[in-house]
């Protein structure tokens, strides 16, 4: 049996750079949550206090991120065998589910302004635009300084975000029209347009994260040709027991049993297996056991019998 395990420091590149960029933005969502709650409250606006609303769990999800950043540093040990890294796609699933309720909350609140719509301050329109600003500066921090295609973490945080840019964008639109216009109905129409674009990224980013917990085939990953492709292999009969999953981002895994012709030179085949599997997958973390026809023929008879 051999076992196949690689770092790569583009890795803990990306683990730093993710991490000061969640730090950062962090500061940024933190300080101007405090700043529209008060304005919402002010103006009686729901589409400013559901921005504000969103900004809250945006800056719980990125505290939580980060929390699972560090969090997933810490060593492994004999009782968490592969650390504690998994804790990100748990921090992503919990942001995902986050989204989701966030979204039918603002569609509950928005239904009850339509049935009432309220009078609405003009000055919703500058909290939203100085929001505006301050959610495009760490959406760009987000996505220029941390790996936010890669690591379904990160990714979640970045939604959250995107989700409260577009709430202001909405809170903006809102705004204009009551200031020309005097229509307070837009208030909740803007809300329940961003309610719909927060629950199609909270549907999403819950479906990836689940997909993970529940040992999902990583989705760029075809098992199929993995499959196929090892039982190519010279001197491989077949093989069985293949799972492949992913422990966190960035780190598939797979193990298997390998059937072997008698005279195969095993430490070989090993060797090419590793290396086809790294080389064609990526996949760095393997666990490959390989098995005489002799066995296999055993093993059958036992499980008959």
């Amino acid at each position: 049996m051999a076992h196949s395990h690689g770092h790569d420091h583009a890795h803990d590149h990306h683990h730093t750079n993710n991490k000061k960029a969640l730090l950062i933005s962090f500061i940024f969502i933190f300080t101007f949550m405090i700043v529209e709650i008060i304005g919402g409250i002010l103006t009686n606006s729901l589409a400013l206090l559901s921005d504000a609303g969103h900004m809250l769990s945006d800056a719980f999800a990125l505290g939580l991120s980060l929390f699972a950043f560090k969090l997933s540093e810490k060593a492994a040990n004999a009782d968490k065998t592969f650390g504690y890294k998994r804790f990100e796609i748990l921090a992503a699933f919990i942001n995902g589910i986050t989204l989701l309720a966030i979204s039918i909350y603002i569609f509950y609140e928005a239904y009850h302004r339509f049935l009432e719509p309220p009078n609405v301050s003009p000055m919703m329109l500058w909290i939203a635009v100085t929001g505006l600003i301050v959610n495009i500066i760490v959406a760009y921090i987000l996505m220029y300084n941390g790996d936010t295609k890669g690591n379904l973490n990160l990714r979640s945080a970045l939604l959250h975000v995107l989700g409260d840019l577009l709430g202001s964008v909405g809170a903006i639109i809102a705004g204009i029209l009551i200031l020309l216009f005097n229509w307070n109905i837009a208030d909740p129409i803007a809300s329940i347009i961003v309610a719909m674009l927060i629950l199609v990224s909270g549907y999403r980013i819950t479906k990836d994260s689940l997909h993970i917990l529940m040992e999902g085939t990583p989705n760029n990953l075809s098992y199929v040709e993995v499959e196929n492709m090892l039982t190519q292999l010279d001197g491989v009969i077949n093989i069985h027991d293949l799972h492949v999953w992913t422990i966190t981002s960035d780190f598939p895994a797979l193990c298997c049993h390998m059937v072997v012709e008698q005279d195969t030179d095993r430490d070989a085949l090993l060797k090419r297996a590793s290396k086809l599997l790294h080389d064609s997958f990526s996949l760095h973390h393997t666990t490959i056991q390989i098995e005489g026809i002799d066995a296999e023929i055993e093993k059958e008879e036992d499980c008959c019998n």
